[in-house]
């Protein structure tokens, strides 16, 4: 069985302005299906697509499975089935032997920046860099799922 175990952190934008990132990938996702619970996912990562199936969240881990799929079918996949989706910029940060994935939204959640770290079991400890903010691991806003329907440029400040 697939899992993912992962915690969700906002990234204070001016620390992460500061720091010095490498190049990052540009992604596109679009969701087949996004109920309470269970969502397929067609991603775009750079030149790979994958399709992306998860559970319900219990604590931080889920269900996850994962599949790389031929990169046309992911563009056709997209264009002819995608209920809704995001646009981002992802960074891979490598801290202390783990690596925390950094997404800058675009379009409608432009200005949403998080961090996202997985982890081998709830319990992992990991060292925090510098730019990490307010852990968000519990607000359901902050799954992409989410932001493909209600958009961080829609939430009342």
């Amino acid at each position: 069985m697939g899992l993912e175990i992962e915690r969700k952190f906002l990234v204070d934008p001016e620390k992460w302005n500061a720091f010095a990132k490498p190049e990052g990938t540009p992604y596109q996702q679009g969701y087949l299906v996004n109920e309470k619970g269970k969502t397929i996912r067609v991603r775009i990562a750079g030149s790979k697509a994958f399709i992306t199936i998860k559970g319900a969240t219990t604590g931080f881990t889920r269900k996850e499975y994962e599949y790389e799929i031929p990169l046309q079918d992911g563009h056709e996949l997209l264009e002819s089935f995608a209920l809704q989706g995001t646009v981002k910029t992802r960074y891979r940060i490598p801290v202390a032997g783990k690596v925390f994935e950094v997404d800058e939204f675009k379009g409608e959640n432009e200005g949403l920046i998080v961090a996202e770290i997985e982890l081998k079991s709830e319990s992992d400890l990991f060292e925090k860099p510098d730019f990490l903010a307010e852990e968000v691991t519990h607000d359901p806003r902050y799954y992409n799922s989410n932001l493909a329907t209600s958009p961080f440029s829609f939430w009342k400040k």
